[in-house]
């Protein structure tokens, strides 16, 4: 759950001996499959570079995330909608979601009565299904790196959701993303991260994966906003937490809630 910045304190094996008659033969075999494996890892490589200066598709960030034992924050976000409703209110009336699977974010807070939604899938809309593809044509959702300056007016929104996005980036391009998310939103910004996860998970992911999501801890994130004049919102925080209390909800993913620049 979320942690205040001020009045909250948180959140080999052994090689078996071979005979040297096999070990002759294993070499001289393997010269050719050496070769090989080389120019795969030399593509693997390339195609991990293209990667990291594009960003991810969403398969990759879901894939990582499965592999790492963490959990979808964007599922996250279905779940605690009944309690962002109490924590917010009116405020829910204008809402934009930043994230994988925005989608379904979307169609989700089109049927609560009274409330518009809109969508920033950050990696990609290749593959989505038939009521996703309408609400691309319709304009409430779009791809976009939210690495750069995202296409709305200031507080064009009353609140900015976002999930499993802010995970992938580094401190360079939170520089830039979170000013501009409190930049679109007039009255709150709410964040979904993921729990760090053990050091030997996170080793394990990198060789398969080229570069796991950066799993931060919450004294992390709370002094991180306190060097970018984010405040917390206090009151939704509260608000928020005691409606997860009484349905006895176990958070999955950190949840952090801010003001907005003014």
């Amino acid at each position: 759950m979320s942690r205040r910045p001020v009045s909250l304190a948180r959140r080999v094996a052994d090689s078996a001996s071979i005979p040297f008659g096999i070990t002759l033969q294993s070499k001289s075999r393997s010269t050719p499959l050496l070769s090989v494996g080389l120019v795969l890892l030399g593509a693997f490589l390339l195609i991990a570079y293209s990667y990291s200066g594009s960003g991810w598709s969403r398969g990759d960030i879901d894939t990582v995330s499965k592999f790492q034992g963490g959990v979808s924050c964007t599922s996250e976000v279905h779940q605690t909608l009944l309690f962002l409703k109490k924590a917010y209110g009116d405020s829910m009336h204008k809402v934009l979601h930043v994230g994988p699977d925005t989608c379904s974010v979307v169609s989700r807070l089109l049927k609560e009565e009274d409330t518009e939604a809109w969508g920033v899938e950050p990696y990609d809309l290749d593959d989505v299904d038939d009521q996703c593809k309408t609400l691309v044509r319709k304009g409430l959702v779009r791809a976009a790196d939210i690495k750069f300056p995202l296409p709305y007016r200031a507080k064009s929104f009353s609140l900015v959701i976002v999930s499993d996005a802010l995970d992938y980036l580094s401190p360079r391009y939170l520089n830039r993303t979170l000013p501009e998310l409190s930049r679109v939103s007039s009255e709150g910004l709410v964040i979904f991260t993921g729990f760090p996860v053990p050091q030997r998970a996170r080793a394990a992911g990198i060789p398969k994966f080229g570069r796991p999501a950066k799993m931060r801890s919450s004294s992390w994130w709370i002094r991180y906003f306190v060097q970018t004049s984010l405040e917390e919102n206090e009151s939704a925080t509260k608000k928020f937490e005691q409606a997860a209390a009484k349905r006895s909800y176990k958070p999955g993913c950190q949840v952090f809630h801010l003001k907005s620049y003014h």
